[in-house]
Parts: C-alpha cells; sequence; structure tokens
C-alpha cells in the first residue's frame, strides 16, 4: 500500500474520474490511526448515534477490508472508540471511515488501521441496534455502494467501481 498514492490515482485515471466510476470524498476527514494509507473492498453501513451494528460488522473476518458508516455526520455521540479500534486490528479490517466521530482518539491512534471520521467526541453512542447494513450510502458528496473500492491517503480518499492498480 504504501507505493499507492491519491493524488497519482487522479492523474492517471482522468477517463474513470470524467465518467464516475473514480469519484474523491470531499476533504471532511480528520486522519486517525497507525495506517496513514490503507485501501480494500467496502462494506457499507447506515446508522445514526447507535454503534451495536458496528460491533457487529467487525467481529466479522475484515481480510481487508475497509468500513464505511454513513452515522448522519452526527457531531453528538461516538460511533467507534478505542475497543472497537482494538477490534477491527484484531479481525484484520484495513480501515474505517466514519461520517461522524470517534473517541478514544489516543488507543486508536495506536492501532495498525486506518481510521477517518469527521471529529472526536467524548460521548458513547447508544446500543438499540438499529441501522442497515450492505446498503448504497451518501457520505462526503458521493454514493458508495457496498462492494467498491475505497483508497485513502493524506492526500484524500478516492472510491471506485473496480480494484485499480496500484
Amino acid at each position: 500500500m504504501a507505493s499507492f498514492a491519491t493524488a497519482e490515482a487522479c492523474d492517471t485515471n482522468a477517463a474513470l474520474l470524467a465518467n464516475g466510476d473514480l469519484r474523491v470524498l470531499q476533504p471532511i476527514f480528520q486522519i486517525y490511526g497507525q495506517r496513514q494509507a490503507f485501501s480494500g473492498p467496502i462494506v457499507t453501513l447506515k446508522v445514526f448515534e447507535d454503534n451495536v451494528l458496528v460491533r457487529e460488522l467487525l467481529e466479522t473476518k475484515g481480510e481487508g477490508r475497509v468500513l464505511v458508516i454513513e452515522g448522519g455526520g452526527s457531531m453528538r455521540c461516538a460511533l467507534v472508540g478505542g475497543n472497537l479500534g482494538q477490534l477491527a486490528q484484531n479481525m484484520r479490517w484495513a480501515g474505517i471511515v466514519v461520517h461522524g466521530c470517534i473517541r478514544d482518539v489516543d488507543e486508536i491512534n495506536g492501532c495498525d488501521i486506518g481510521v477517518r471520521a469527521l471529529a472526536s467526541h467524548p460521548q458513547k453512542s447508544n446500543k438499540k441496534g438499529i441501522g442497515e447494513k450492505h446498503v448504497p450510502i451518501h457520505v462526503a458528496g458521493s454514493l458508495i455502494r457496498d462492494g467498491e473500492w475505497l483508497y485513502a491517503d493524506s492526500d484524500g480518499i478516492l472510491i471506485s467501481k473496480i480494484e485499480l492498480s496500484i
């Protein structure tokens, strides 16, 4: 993954950008976790201020996938904390993108995963188990589908319909 650069991918895939098969997410995310750059097939999740389904998905084998959580952009609680960051690392997820907040930033920064989130918030989420797994979601100006590919580095985040050669 170290050799992959989102800027270079944009430069060399102009046709994919033009037809929408490659999309750039709006630059709204903060960078957390030890992996500054990460990529993998996407697993989508739509929740609001409730992280029960986040845990359920992270308890499955990650196999290098990236969990993309549409959390409604909520700034009122965290959807991912240190325990879930450690779980994601142990289950071999490549990364987590949260359209919402995280907490336990120091713990997450100690995990060997890539994490992007809008901000940190100390309050935990609800535990009702409400949400939808593997559904199309809208995050940062783009429609994202389960099974598409995500590429993230210090320059930004790309969503691709196909796996890009790195």
